[in-house]
């Protein structure tokens, strides 16, 4: 307790705030209005993803989960989703493989990384 005059002691971070950063799920939504539900952890590969996740300020990414991408078609966010959890399993450079690409897909593809920042 403060006295008068004083300020109050600085409050110390809650550790299950931080564990709640990379645990559970977030909703990408594409461009139709399919959804596609994965792992906190594995959408945090994407920078852009991570900051609309994790920022503080109360943006709706953050209170709901779920991230719209009015830009991008199902095909290529299903395609975004599965380098996510080939990014996760391949990260440690023990193993390597080559993440597989449509050369149809390949521009499309480009633009959405280069948007979220992958």
């Amino acid at each position: 307790m403060a006295g008068k005059g004083e300020a109050p002691a600085p409050r110390e971070p809650e550790e299950e705030e931080e564990e709640e950063d990379t645990g559970g799920v977030v909703k990408l939504i594409s461009a139709e209005g399919f959804e596609f539900v994965v792992d906190k952890k594995a959408a945090m590969v994407s920078n852009t993803l991570r900051n609309m996740l994790t920022s503080p300020g109360g943006f709706s990414e953050t209170r709901q989960g779920e991230v719209r991408f009015p830009e991008i078609s199902t095909h290529i966010l299903e395609k975004i989703c599965q380098y996510f959890y080939w990014s996760l399993h391949y990260s440690s450079g023990k193993q390597t493989a080559e993440f597989p690409i449509e050369p149809e897909i390949t521009l499309d593809l480009m633009m959405a990384a280069n948007y979220l920042d992958t």
